[in-house]
């Protein structure tokens, strides 16, 4: 098990409040990959008339629930399985699957690997090259797997490399991977924010690859973290019941499986974070870009990964500068493979990326 550094994550915002004596309702978190535009304006009018399910146990199946997820993502809703958040379901997946050896594509998201550590598992990493963009190598992937793993793990869009597989590579890895006797978990948590989606979703080979588990969730494009609501999606219906059955009940609430369902109608919403996204991450890529010192990862997702070349400036000094302005940046030395001299950041409103922006140039002058 690689070691990874202590460092803030986005939801450490209590941990800032009493380090540098800042309010955290002021700062502005470019770490949280959170949508900037907030909870939907739909839920905030309709969940108030909704509040009286509170009186009631939600439907231990979330037919319902399932139903919306499975007409917004364009499958059947006997493949969908929700949870409290994709974390219950990473473990109930890893658990459920048990294996002794699972590749993991990294540098990527650190809750993989402990997961795979708690129910005893042993994990290895296919690592991203730097040269290639953090692009995944399709090819070398496959070369790479062999009968002894049990498990493979992927981000993608990648956390927080913000790079992504096309489908077509990823029903490649699939069929090497079914030649193995590999279960595939991916996670697709950003992909909503991707320009090119359609090339991206994996949701259409759920039906052939029974080795296939997708996850998503509310917490990043919904701008829900609070809610704890995510789903798996997976055509395997042997493997879904085996879940179904140690899977805890009611673990989504009533009140955000509510709020869930009205989300996923808000297509003003969701029309406006593609919008903003869109615009916001070529803006602040093309900015980032024409910064010295800076070599800047096209993104995919709604954040962008730099690496300081400058001798004498790393993401601890760019933190501590933005933090002290209310703004706060992942280093990202607590990735496998990468150091100090690697930041993320999210793509927030036009102002608060100008501010940001600022502060990188001033650390990099």
């Amino acid at each position: 098990m690689l070691k990874h550094r202590d460092s803030f994550h986005g939801s450490d915002l209590e941990k800032i409040e009493q380090i540098y004596g800042i309010r955290k309702e002021d700062i502005v978190s470019f770490s949280a990959n959170v949508n900037p535009l907030g909870v939907s304006s739909l839920l905030r009018r309709e969940l108030p008339s909704h509040l009286d399910v509170i009186s009631s146990y939600p439907d231990r199946d979330y037919t319902l629930l399932r139903q919306a997820i499975a007409k917004y993502c364009r499958t059947d809703a006997g493949n969908i399985l929700v949870g409290n958040g994709s974390t219950e379901l990473i473990t109930l997946f890893i658990k459920t699957v048990g294996p002794r050896k699972a590749m993991i594509i990294g540098p990527t998201y650190s809750e993989y690997e402990r997961e795979l550590s708690l129910a005893g598992g042993v994990s290895e990493y296919f690592r991203l090259k730097e040269e290639d963009g953090f692009a995944l190598d399709t090819d070398a992937l496959i070369e790479s797997l062999d009968s002894s793993v049990d498990m493979l793990i992927m981000c993608n869009p990648n956390n927080p490399t913000s790079t992504a597989a096309r489908r077509k590579d990823v029903q490649k890895i699939l069929e090497a991977c079914r030649a193995y006797g590999i279960f595939v978990m991916i996670d697709e948590t950003y992909i909503e924010f991707a320009e090119n989606y359609d090339e991206l979703d994996s949701t259409p080979l759920i039906a052939e690859y029974g080795n296939l588990c997708l996850l998503r969730g509310f917490s990043k494009f919904f701008a829900a973290p609070g809610l704890r609501v995510g789903y798996a999606m997976c055509g395997n219906a042997g493997m879904m019941r085996d879940i179904a059955s140690v899977k805890d009940p009611w673990t989504v609430s009533s009140v955000a499986e509510e709020a869930a369902r009205i989300m996923l109608t808000d297509e003003e919403y969701i029309k406006a974070t593609k919008d903003l996204i869109f615009s916001e991450r070529k803006r602040v890529t093309d900015t980032l870009c024409a910064i010295p010192g800076l070599i800047v990862y096209a993104p995919v997702a709604n954040f962008v990964l730099s690496r300081i070349t400058k001798e004498n400036a790393d993401a601890d000094i760019l933190f501590d500068k933005a933090i002290k302005s209310c703004m706060m940046i992942r280093n990202c030395s607590t990735f496998p493979f990468l150091d100090s001299k690697y930041f993320r950041i999210c793509f927030m409103n036009p102002a608060d990326n100008d501010r940001l922006l600022a502060v990188i140039r001033d650390v990099m002058s």
